[in-house]
């Protein structure tokens, strides 16, 4: 069954995402009522995603989430659904007793003023009944990444955490609308027509991200949703467009690089492309070329940058390094949107960063570039020599100014960067393991426990599962305190990891259960084997403080393939043989129906053999 999420306090947000089970609906036609059979039929799965996304999938994904409302008074609480490029959204809340309590349908197809609450994301305000437990059902669609994350917020902490993310991106567009402007000034002044693709890259930059993240929708075409639907793709091949025209005019690659500049040609023409084609062809291919595109002419602009540094061309240091943290971040994006790597802040706000870096380093490239073009008119301009060379100075004074001010911001965000990846590594190993033992949780064993299946299918070998639950361990909390259970079940675990291979996996599921999963298993007796061994192992007294403690333990065994193909199925198979186990006079081993029948069948082969 699902998670059980409680609702006892409204003093912050909760993440429904971990929470999830999930059912795919490849048809699109299941509603409701085929949702809730689905789910008393156990057909949903889990998720075990912090920000679950099921990439570009046509199908529609039923999510399932319980809410245990612990509160003894009405509280209204705002369920926020942060992507807002979703065409398709339906969420029911269904009350303990059946009824729909509140049903919403949402998406980026629908107008704007369709929303419930005015906001970039989808927002749904819910009101579970109080001191009781309800059901939400949540059905996504679309064409673009199904990224289907939700978090559920008091409406005040709603409001704080939605005025920092309109002011980082009021930030951030202010940027770019700087950007345009200065450098427009300088078009106007110059006529440089590097100056007007990058001004138009940087306005394609613009309407993309502001669709990306639903502002434009919320602002610009509240009454369009047909066009707010292809804006976000039509902003990112026109940033693709104007920026591979503008690598063309700043790299001069006509001349310097023939080669390059016809694959650039050819870039641009695939992005005019994919824009033009926008309405005419699903919204799914096109997300998925102009990602793939994007891709390919980042790594070509970087490629540019590199091989005119190496021929002297110095503006393209400021180029190369701009188009390199484009392509991290658009790289970071695209992988994203194909669900090849997990969706969090980086990955989903990557080419904004990445864009906001890259703009304001092409900014300096085209001025680093003007510099160039004056310096050698001033070499042919005897007159004006002393001022010139004045002007030159102060402006090469400047560079450097920026340049050590660019270390110093580089070294500090590569000491943030450090402390990042410390804490990514701190919580990556709390989320996986048992705080108390040390070994690995629920989460991470139904990975390991799918991955070991499907070694053993491809391999045609064996598995067996235990299900391990120790015997009197309550005694010994009731007798000698919490403290001494604690560390008797530390001890519990040190001594099931020495009684099984280094290769094998042993879990915490909580309290005084533990599992065991035993690969390559070749015989059933083997299964058999391992788990005599463990409970004879754990009946040995123990060491705890300054006294034996002497408990036993109760073990069911499953086996794959003889109990079933699927992870859940070995789970549930040695669940049962440990509670028989128990009903048997517990201290001893029981075996499922399939490990039972698979030993009787082995012994009759040996019979037969001997």
């Amino acid at each position: 069954g699902p998670v059980l999420t409680q609702l006892s306090s409204t003093n912050a947000g909760i993440e429904l995402g971990p929470r999830y089970l999930y059912l795919e609906d490849p048809s699109g036609s299941m509603n409701l009522r085929g949702a809730r059979d689905a789910a008393a039929e156990g057909r949903f799965k889990t998720v075990g995603e912090q920000n679950p996304n099921f990439g570009y999938s046509k199908s529609a994904m039923w999510v399932w989430v319980e809410l245990d409302n612990q509160l003894d008074q009405p509280f209204e609480w705002l369920l926020e659904i942060p992507f807002p490029t979703l065409d398709s959204i339906e969420a029911y809340l269904v009350a303990a007793d059946g009824r729909v309590a509140a049903r919403y349908a949402v998406g980026d197809l629908l107008p704007f003023d369709s929303r419930p609450v005015r906001h970039r994301h989808f927002v749904l305000p819910l009101s579970p009944p109080p001191g009781e437990r309800s059901s939400l059902f949540m059905r996504f669609q679309s064409q673009g990444s199904l990224t289907v994350a939700a978090t559920l917020w008091p409406p005040a902490l709603f409001n704080q955490q939605s005025r920092d993310a309109y002011s980082g991106m009021s930030l951030y567009f202010g940027i770019l609308a700087a950007l345009f402007a200065y450098n427009f000034l300088l078009y106007l002044s110059l006529r440089d027509r590097s100056y007007l693709y990058y001004v138009l890259f940087v306005a394609g930059m613009a309407v993309g991200q502001a669709s990306w993240n639903g502002l434009a929708y919320e602002f610009l075409w509240p009454a369009l949703p047909a066009w707010g639907n292809l804006a976000a793709v039509a902003g990112f091949n026109a940033t693709g467009l104007f920026g591979a025209l503008f690598s063309r005019a700043f790299l001069n690659t006509r001349r310097a690089a023939p080669g390059l500049d016809k694959v650039l040609i050819i870039l641009a023409a695939a992005f005019a492309a994919w824009m033009t084609l926008a309405p005419f062809i699903p919204y799914r291919v096109n997300a998925m070329l102009t990602s793939a595109t994007g891709l390919i002419f980042s790594i070509t602009a970087t490629a540019g940058g590199v091989l005119c540094l190496a021929r002297g061309f110095s503006a393209a240091r400021f180029f190369l390094l701009a188009w390199t943290l484009l392509l991290v971040g658009t790289a970071a994006l695209g992988a994203r949107n194909l669900d090849l790597v997990p969706t969090n802040f980086f990955t989903l706000h990557a080419m904004q960063i990445g864009s906001a870096l890259e703009m304001l380093l092409l900014s300096f490239a085209l001025a680093e570039r003007i510099n160039l073009l004056r310096r050698g008119k001033e070499a042919a301009e005897a007159e004006a020599v002393a001022a010139r060379r004045e002007m030159v100075a102060a402006l090469e004074r400047q560079e450097r100014d920026l340049e050590l001010k660019v270390a110093a911001r580089t070294g500090e965000l590569r000491a943030v960067n450090e402390r990042l990846v410390e804490s990514e590594k701190t919580l990556r190993q709390l989320a996986h393991h048992d705080p108390l033992t040390g070994l690995i949780n629920r989460a991470l064993l139904d990975e390991r426990l799918a991955h070991a299946i499907e070694r053993a299918r491809r391999h045609g070998g064996g598995l067996a599962l235990l299900f391990i639950d120790l015997d009197g361990f309550k005694t010994v909390n009731d007798t000698h305190g919490h403290a001494a259970g604690d560390e008797l079940l530390r001890a519990v675990g040190d001594r099931l990891l020495l009684g099984v291979r280094a290769s094998d996996t042993v879990a915490r599921l909580g309290g005084d259960e533990f599992v065991a999963v035993v690969e390559e298993v070749n015989r059933p007796a083997d299964a058999a084997h391992v788990a005599e061994k463990l409970v004879a192992s754990l009946a040995e007294p123990f060491s705890v403080g300054a006294r034996p403690l002497t408990i036993t333990a109760s073990v069911g065994v499953s086996l794959y393939p003889a109990d079933g193909p699927e992870a859940p199925t070995l789970l549930k198979w040695a669940d049962r043989a440990m509670y028989d186990a128990k009903l048997g006079g517990k201290n001893r081993v029981r075996y499922s129906a399939g490990l039972k029948k698979a030993l009787e069948a082995h012994n009759e082969h040996e019979a037969r053999q001997v």
